[in-house]
């Protein structure tokens, strides 16, 4: 059996950790090269694009993949279709692992927005001084907004566009609830702008949110395409391979 997993998750790495072990197996985990100094999974790895859905379905064939795990990021909406879409194209079957996202709790104060673009136009009369964590990448939608102040965390340095009052800070999770705590208070943030990444590493920050009374502005993960199974945990996964190694549904 010879596995692809899309990764660049903790959930992807786990995978890759339990799969390397097991006989007549073969796991290749590709990273999409996005991140510099990116946590690498134990085994075989691939960084770079693949070239959109048809790149990815020809590496399928010549690899002679037989599954095809997508285990990016819950936002990672282009690269998810793309496996939907070479697998469709292949017959190589196709597997969603995503971590459960987040849920509001008492007293948290949530937002909850279908977008980025929707995000920044809910922050005026929020609050003027913004806890951005939605990534670099995200930046030149918020760019515009001259009247308040960011506080933007990031792995990378962003490219411009970028908004005009900002202070980056480069670092990666995982992040404590002190240190939140901390950056709050000290940066007088008074509104946290986050996607629906969901899991544990970076989940501080809205626990710290809850307790300083901020306002959330939470972004919606976008849905998974229609008709690929999708399962919660590494667990899940490592059963529907094994499962479909054995000649099961």
């Amino acid at each position: 059996m010879r596995v692809l997993i899309l990764g660049g998750t903790a959930e992807a790495r786990a995978l890759a950790a339990a799969l390397v072990p097991l006989p007549d197996l073969r796991v290749v985990s590709s990273l999409a090269g996005r991140v510099s100094n990116p946590r690498l999974p134990v085994g075989e790895v691939r960084e770079g694009g693949f070239g959109g859905p048809e790149g990815l379905a020809a590496w399928l064939r010549a690899e002679a993949v037989t599954a095809l795990v997508d285990a990016t990021h819950p936002f990672a909406a282009r690269m998810t279709a793309s496996a939907a879409l070479a697998g469709a194209a292949t017959g190589v079957p196709v597997l969603i692992l995503r971590r459960p996202g987040w849920r509001e709790g008492p007293g948290d104060d949530w937002r909850r927005v279908p977008s980025l673009p929707a995000a920044a136009d809910a922050l005026p009369g929020l609050g003027r001084r913004v806890f951005l964590t939605t990534g670099r990448r995200s930046l030149p939608v918020f760019a515009g907004l001259d009247e308040l102040w960011f506080l933007v965390r990031s792995v990378d340095p962003p490219d411009p566009p970028i908004p005009a009052n900002m202070r980056v800070l480069l670092d990666r999770g995982p992040y404590s609830l002190e240190g939140e705590r901390a950056l709050i208070g000290e940066h007088r943030l008074d509104v946290l702008v986050t996607k629906d990444s969901g899991g544990q590493m970076t989940m501080a920050k809205l626990a710290a949110a809850r307790e300083f009374g901020l306002p959330v502005v939470m972004v919606d993960r976008p849905a998974p395409p229609a008709g690929v199974p999708t399962v919660e945990t590494v667990d899940q996964a490592v059963a529907w391979l094994l499962r479909l190694d054995s000649g099961g549904a």
